[in-house]
Parts: structure tokens; sequence; C-alpha cells
């Protein structure tokens, strides 16, 4: 079996490879205490924690439309009795390196389930190990091209929040680790109980959507100048706004197939429409609010290894 080379540069170019979460053997709905994110403390809280059969049911819709563009899929080793839906953040490619992440010690089964499946496919010499201080997830990183996004929190309570996935050091290591990218720290909401006053990871607040486009949910940022900039950068006419609403359901968490086509979910009334009759983008709709309930959208369940430009 040939060995991927992996390359991404930017959210949107087509997608060849990609690594899709697994749905079964779920385990046990958490206690409380057990949950890591403010969308599981919710479901837990009020009963409506998902069901697998659910959660299998919507996450095959995906699988299916990933085959359907021809898409290479892989998937982690199954564990028993565990959540592996949100493969994002295990790892994420910058440019022609897979970097693994230093997950929360709640997910580091999920590292091990990539060591026996997903890491033996990339080729040698293309696969780095984060330093230890440095904590970031892939749902933290965007690419732009030359410009990296990265979600943070940098306030002193860092350590005391489940919700807060990258800290100061990922920001000074990627910045010496691609010098000729400029690396645009994003400080984001955090709270461990409550989704309407927390966002998880970027791609929950903000994500870019086809050639010099994007998605925002400009509540999600503690700073101002983070939206200033992302409007100087976009242009405010090309970013589509989403609601708090519409943020507490993750409309900002798509998926790009490629510069003109993505995976939404179905219930996405108005920014499906906006993409299609706006943007002219062909969107694939999908069930995915089942999912969404364990702190996750799209986005979240997919890590591409291989973006390649069409031509």
């Amino acid at each position: 079996m040939e060995a991927i080379i992996p390359h991404v540069t930017n959210e949107t170019d087509q997608l060849q490879v990609v690594v899709l979460g697994l749905p079964q053997s779920l385990g046990d709905v958490p206690k409380l205490s057990e949950t890591y994110d403010a969308k599981s403390y919710e479901a837990v809280s009020r009963g409506i924690y998902p069901r697998e059969s659910d959660v299998i049911r919507e996450m095959n819709v995906v699988l299916s439309i990933l085959q359907r563009y021809g898409v290479e899929v892989l998937r982690p080793t199954p564990l028993e009795n565990y959540n592996q839906i949100f493969a994002r953040d295990v790892g994420f490619t910058i440019d022609d390196t897979f970097f693994i992440s230093n997950l929360i010690p709640d997910r580091a089964l999920e590292t091990d389930a990539f060591a026996t499946s997903i890491l033996p496919r990339i080729a040698e010499g293309h696969i780095e190990h984060l330093p230890e201080q440095v904590h970031t997830e892939g749902g933290d990183i965007l690419l732009y091209d030359d410009l990296l996004f990265v979600g943070t929190y940098l306030g002193d309570d860092y350590p005391d929040l489940k919700t807060a996935r990258t800290n100061r050091y990922a920001i000074d290591f990627l910045r010496e680790r691609f010098p000729r990218k400029r690396v645009i720290p994003l400080e984001l909401r955090k709270h461990d109980h409550d989704p309407h006053r927390s966002v998880l990871h970027l791609d929950c607040a903000f994500q870019p959507v086809s050639r010099g486009r994007a998605l925002i949910y400009k509540e999600g940022f503690l700073h101002k100048q983070d939206i200033g900039l992302l409007e100087e950068i976009f242009g405010h006419d090309n970013l589509f706004s989403v609601t708090p609403e519409e943020a507490y359901y993750m409309n900002t968490n798509i998926f790009s197939l490629g510069p003109d086509a993505l995976i939404s979910d179905q219930h996405f009334i108005r920014l499906n429409q906006h993409l299609r009759s706006a943007w002219g983008m062909t969107v694939e709709e999908a069930p995915y609010q089942e999912i969404s309930k364990m702190g996750g959208l799209l986005r979240c369940s997919t890590m591409p290894l291989v973006r390649r430009a069409k031509g």
C-alpha cells in the first residue's frame, strides 16, 4: 500500500484523503464529571445525550457523501466503549507535516488508536510530535495559505478550564516552526458548562469557505480587534455572520469538499440558502444534530490528510 504524503495548505482545496471518526461503541452516557465540553455537559444534564444508533446513522450519511466525491476515507482503530467521533483533534496537517496533538487526558486513547491505523499510512519523515508543553488540537488550527489562524485562550485560569485547549506555548511553537506564515491567535470565550457562553474550538466560531470568504460568530471572540482583523482580511461583505442561536447549533462547523462544494447540516436553513444563492456553492446536506450534542459537528469529525488545488 502506497504511503500517504500529507499535504494541506488551506481549508478549501480539493479533498483527497481524510480521516473520519468512528460512531460505534461509544460506551455509556458519561457522568457530568466525565464530560469535557459544554455541549456534552448540557446534553447529559438535560437527559438528551445522543443514542449510538442515531450517531451511526448520521455519520454514515457523511461517509456516503465522501465516497461519492471520490475521497479516500481512513478510519481509526476501534476502541471498545470509547468516544472516537471527533477525529479532527487527534492531529492536524500543516503543509506536508502531520502533527500529533497532546490531547487532554480524557481523550488520550484516541492517539493510541491512530498509532495502529493512521500513522502507519503516513510517509516516513512527515510525522511530528508536538513538544509536551505545547497544547493545541486540530479544531483550533485553521489554514489559509500563508495565514495560520489559531484559536486560543490566554487567561490565568487556563489550567482550570476543560474547554481551554490551546495555550500560549502553541502560538510560540507555530511561529517558530513556520516563520514564513503569519500566525494569527484568536482568543475565544470559554465556559465548561454553558454552551451559550463557550466556544470549544476556533472552528465553532470561524471558518474559511471557498476563496476569500468565511463564516464567523462574532460573539465567540473575546476581543473586538480580532473581529476587525478578520474583516480586514476577508472584507466585511465576504463574512457570513451567524447568530448566537445558530452558533449554538454550530453553523460555522461545516466541512469543505473543495473550493466550490461542502457538507453542511440540513438544519442550517439560512446558511445553506446563502451558500447556494449568494456564493454559488454546492451544498451537500447531512443530518448531524445528534452528534452536535457531544460538542462538535462536521469539521470536528473529519481530519484531512491531503488536499490539492484543482488542476
